[in-house]
């Protein structure tokens, strides 16, 4: 075995690229230029961290101590097939969009118990601790492509295997499905009623540090052009943005006064003209009239971000056009939603930098996706709680649209029964191969699940894009 550092998983001896974001850094598995979340063997090559980091804890107790009874009773190794699906979507939304797959991917590969994860483990007993001990994930899993829409009932992922294999993964699956997809679809949002303009992902001080770089991945992968946080640039691929805050300008205060032309001057000699100048810092009219006065009408952009950005807006594109700067980009930042965005499609804004709503989901938090047991030995099994319910037996799903690409309805199906009627509509099957006998099948491309969520906020009926609340935007067919 050759051990070599961890800079990503590497197919056909090139190294990883944004497509292929090295997120997690234990032990990876190449064999004939597929990634393996099988068992290791002779002339693999394996990627590993200094700090060895395992996935195998991020994870509920509840999950090993029924793996413990199972084990026991001999239940662990009957084939099961789980999946995640969201009963509702948040209050008043009308799609949702499926983010995190990659990540997920790759926290799999990494799901790996080592001496540590054991000894944290050691309330369970030898036979289940020799289990996890070689623990590797030999199952099939199906799932919409990252990027794809979904709606209640929609089943996400399918994740098939051993009880035991799958049982596991629950807590994993959902933190990152469900946190990605939160993102994602507050993101897409935002981007809808944008109508085009650039928007730059600037929340990484209003989330928890390492949720940072995966909330401005969801954001990009939903429709964002650039991130402020450089782990998210370095990981994924995102573009990064960013110029300057309040204090640099602060900065070169002086016993004299505050010296607000100085900061600009030293800002474009270190970035050049092209750079966006803050402006707001004491008055913005004498902060736009300096930042021309200094940098001349081809500056990049000059920022607003307090007061009533509407009114300032139009106040800037005045000020700024009477100075020559008819080029001069404006940029608007602070506490922006969906909402406030929307409301300032009509001003002279030519981007948007969002933080605190869209790291957290803009009032939806948590996408509310569940992992549930749904057949037994190709028995259908399914829970009856009280507005908990799940509907039995291993299922696929299609979308279908008029003949213009507007979808009108998504049906599930038994996955072992035939595909429905369309009546006359096309149709589109959702679920996807992602891994086969512990196999990944093709991790998702960044760029190929922005143009995928594009196309399907294109394809939504009118009424599906509006923010005011609502229904799901197509209704989701159950069929038996």
């Amino acid at each position: 075995m050759t051990v070599m550092p961890a800079i990503g998983v590497r197919r056909n001896g090139g190294s990883a690229g944004p497509s292929e974001p090295a997120a997690y850094s234990d032990c990876v598995d190449i064999r004939d230029g597929k990634t393996s979340i099988g068992d290791e063997g002779p002339g693999d090559t394996y990627h590993v961290a200094a700090d060895g980091f395992s996935t195998a804890l991020l994870t509920d107790q509840y999950e090993l101590t029924m793996l413990a009874a199972a084990i026991a009773d001999g239940s662990a190794w009957r084939r099961c097939s789980f999946e995640v699906f969201a009963r509702r979507l948040p209050h008043g939304r009308r799609y949702g969009v499926v983010a995190g797959t990659g990540r997920l991917l790759d926290a799999l590969a990494h799901y790996r118990f080592g001496a540590p994860e054991l000894a944290a483990a050691d309330f369970l007993d030898d036979r289940t601790l020799d289990f996890l001990r070689d623990y590797r994930f030999t199952g099939d899993i199906d799932g919409y492509p990252e990027g794809e829409l979904y709606f209640p009932g929609s089943p996400i992922l399918s994740v098939r295997g051993s009880f035991a294999e799958c049982v596991v993964l629950e807590t994993l699956i959902l933190s990152i499905l469900n946190h990605d997809s939160a993102i994602a679809s507050a993101a897409a949002r935002m981007v809808s009623v944008a109508a085009g303009r650039r928007m730059i992902e600037m929340g990484s001080r209003r989330t928890h540090e390492l949720a940072a770089p995966a909330s401005a991945r969801a954001a990009y992968l939903a429709g964002f052009d650039a991130t402020s946080n450089l782990e998210a640039a370095r990981r994924f691929g995102v573009p990064s943005a960013g110029t300057s805050a309040h204090a640099f300008t602060l900065l070169h205060s002086a016993a004299d006064g505050a010296h607000e032309a100085a900061a600009f001057r030293s800002q474009i000699a270190a970035l050049g003209i092209g750079t966006t100048l803050l402006v707001d810092t004491f008055d913005i009219t004498r902060g736009v009239a300096t930042a021309i006065e200094v940098a001349g009408p081809e500056l990049g952009g000059v920022r607003i971000d307090s007061g009533d950005l509407g009114v300032l807006a139009r106040q800037v594109r005045e000020q700024l056009d009477g100075l020559g700067a008819t080029k001069t980009k404006i940029v608007v930042s602070g506490d922006l939603d969906e909402y406030s965005i929307a409301a300032l499609r009509a001003e002279p804004v030519d981007a948007y930098g969002v933080g605190t709503s869209l790291v957290t989901g803009s009032g939806a938090p948590t996408a509310g996706m569940v992992y549930k047991l749904v057949e037994v030995d190709g028995l259908p099994v399914a829970k009856r709680s009280s507005h908990k319910e799940s509907r039995g037996g291993t299922k696929r799903a299609v979308r279908l649209a008029r003949n213009t690409g507007t979808v009108v309805e998504e049906i599930v199906y038994p996955a072992a029964g035939k595909p429905p009627a369309t009546n006359g509509f096309e149709s589109r099957e959702l679920l996807v191969p992602l891994v086969r006998a512990g196999s990944i099948v093709e991790k998702p491309v960044l760029a190929r699940s922005r143009e995928l969520v594009a196309r399907g906020l294109i394809s939504l009926p009118w009424e599906g894009l509006k923010l005011s609340d609502g229904e799901p935007a197509i209704p989701t067919t159950f069929v038996n």
